[in-house]
């Protein structure tokens, strides 16, 4: 798997390529971390790319959503194939994190 992040006007967007599971979720999380701890706002995470999800990888999301939320940062997420979309559906992960079809639509809502 690969992280990315790259700057576009004021997003901050962070691209994953490939598997999120427990030994690449790691990756993620440092990216993510460190784009909180510099008050980067919004974060996008484009996810056209992502190919599966496991439950370490939806934890790197869930453990930040408090300190975004307390750091008033949207994260918010793009872009989701329908089976990683799926995870995050019968989680009810999608009734917390913000999750659009295109990177307008997330730029959109960040707004």
């Amino acid at each position: 798997m690969e992280v990315k992040y790259t700057e576009e006007e004021k997003n901050y967007i962070i691209s994953i390529d490939g598997d999120l599971d427990a030994s690449s979720s790691i990756k993620l999380d440092k990216v993510l971390t460190k784009a909180i701890g510099e008050n980067r706002n919004p974060i996008l995470v484009d996810c056209n790319r992502l190919d599966y999800i496991s439950s370490p990888g939806i934890g790197v999301f869930t453990s930040h959503l408090q300190e975004c939320e307390a750091r008033n940062i949207s994260l918010i997420l793009y872009g989701m194939n329908d089976k990683v979309l799926k995870v995050f559906r019968i989680l009810g992960l999608d009734e917390i994190i913000p999750i659009t079809t295109t990177k307008d639509e997330a730029k959109s809502r960040a707004k």
